[in-house]
């Protein structure tokens, strides 16, 4: 059904761990072209080689998203366009609205939703100059759709990544370029897996529909569909994978 991805340039922010480093591994699997691309150049190597030891075609670059001028650079060294983005770096960091500082503040807006803008910018303007469409993916939350304490940095950011790819898929559609957000729920990674495992956050997954966290791999029907020409009439929208959290009875 996403045999159309095969071949296909991805770019995947964010991708030295966690979901990044997962949906790399997606699309590698799917017969992309993936470069990975984070801060942490010695990790994303790393996962490059042992792509390209699973016979995956992978490059690795090092990339600020806080950084316009980083972004230049990896846009210069690309060989083509980028047919499918996925905007996954991103930061957290709980702290009550009163005691944030203003650098905490700029540092979560500019990783989360500055550096989308500017990489969806660079990814768009490659993708007209070559008269070609592609696929555009942030990765948001379900806390852009429903707030949660100590997060409110975290919440408009995210928030205002789920308006900014409805107003860049609007400008963007004339071209053939489909915008979404993926808004995922609380999924176990290496960073969380300690908090989920203490009473809170036993307490936290109890108030989950499905009585469960989800799993890396829940999310790749929905990151594929986006990608995919099996979504080529879905733009401008926020698809949730949460096992129904953001449902959830108040």
């Amino acid at each position: 059904m996403f045999d159309d991805i095969r071949g296909k340039c991805v770019l995947v922010t964010g991708a030295s761990s966690g979901l990044g480093q997962h949906f790399a591994r997606l699309f590698a699997e799917q017969g992309a072209s993936v470069t990975l691309a984070a801060r942490r150049l010695d990790s994303l190597e790393t996962e490059r080689d042992a792509l390209r030891a699973n016979g995956a075609e992978a490059n690795a670059v090092a990339l600020d998203v806080r950084d316009a001028a980083s972004i230049a650079r990896l846009f210069a060294q690309a060989e083509q366009p980028f047919d499918i983005v996925v905007n996954n770096a991103g930061i957290s960091g709980a702290a009550r609205a009163m005691d944030l500082t203003e650098e905490a503040w700029d540092n979560t807006l500019d990783v989360n939703l500055k550096g989308p803008f500017l990489i969806a910018q660079a990814a768009a303007k490659a993708l007209r100059q070559a008269e070609r469409g592609g696929s555009i993916i942030n990765v948001a939350s379900i806390v852009a759709l429903r707030v949660a304490t100590e997060l409110s940095a975290y919440a408009a950011s995210k928030a205002g990544l789920v308006h900014l790819t409805r107003a860049l898929s609007l400008e963007w559609a004339r071209y053939g370029i489909r915008v979404n957000a993926l808004c995922p729920g609380y999924v176990e990674t290496e960073i969380n897996r300690d908090f989920f495992a203490s009473p809170a956050g036993e307490a936290m997954i109890k108030r989950i529909p499905q009585r469960r966290l989800g799993r890396m791999q829940d999310l790749d029907g929905a990151v594929l569909l986006l990608a995919s020409e099996a979504g080529a009439y879905i733009t401008g929208t926020a698809l949730v994978v949460d096992g129904g959290h953001s449902n959830a009875s108040l």
